[in-house]
């Protein structure tokens, strides 16, 4: 009887790990999925705002998606750039556009810090105007919310931290 119960409960205990493990697999690759992307060159970052998707080109057909939050109405910028700079747990300065909405912010919100908007890591772009970064609002995620800047959840702009290099192309699309 012992044996039989023993049994039972190892097998009661595989099944809620292995649905445990199912669930967390769905979920993950819900954020990120390899795509059909063809025209652009390998390793280029494709950024479609409208989507509110940036996407990571692997080989010139498929790329990694990831969802994003994009620039509200009227802060959106597109065109072409390069990744200047990587920066893990990056220090955050507001530029002046957001200091004269919020003048109370202060100089200088150190790297890490659950007020810096910046994240786990960031790339920046366009002599630092702009960055693709992490958030500590991972619900602005999917939504029109920043001042130009492309924000990830922290967990995908470490992934995509440790696959692009400066220079890498960027490209930012309606």
């Amino acid at each position: 009887m012992a044996l039989v119960l023993i049994r039972r409960t190892a097998i009661f205990v595989f099944i809620v790990v292995m649905w445990a493990l199912l669930s967390a697999a769905v979920a993950h690759s819900a954020a990120r999925d390899v795509v059909p992307l063809p025209g652009f060159a390998p390793g280029t970052i494709v950024v479609k705002t409208g989507e509110r998707r940036l996407y990571y080109v692997l080989d010139g057909r498929y790329a990694l998606r990831f969802p994003v939050g994009v620039g509200k109405a009227g802060q959106r910028w597109f065109g072409t750039a390069r990744v200047e700079g990587k920066y893990v747990r990056p220090a955050w300065s507001a530029p002046d556009s957001i200091r004269r909405e919020h003048p109370n912010l202060p100089e200088v919100i150190p790297g890490g810090s659950p007020h810096n908007p910046m994240g786990a890591a960031a790339l920046t772009l366009r002599g630092g105007e702009y960055a693709i970064h992490g958030t500590n609002h991972p619900q602005s995620i999917g939504r029109f919310v920043s001042h130009g800047c492309i924000r990830m959840y922290n967990r995908d702009i470490v992934k995509l931290f440790r696959m692009v290099q400066v220079g890498t192309p960027v490209i930012v699309e309606r």
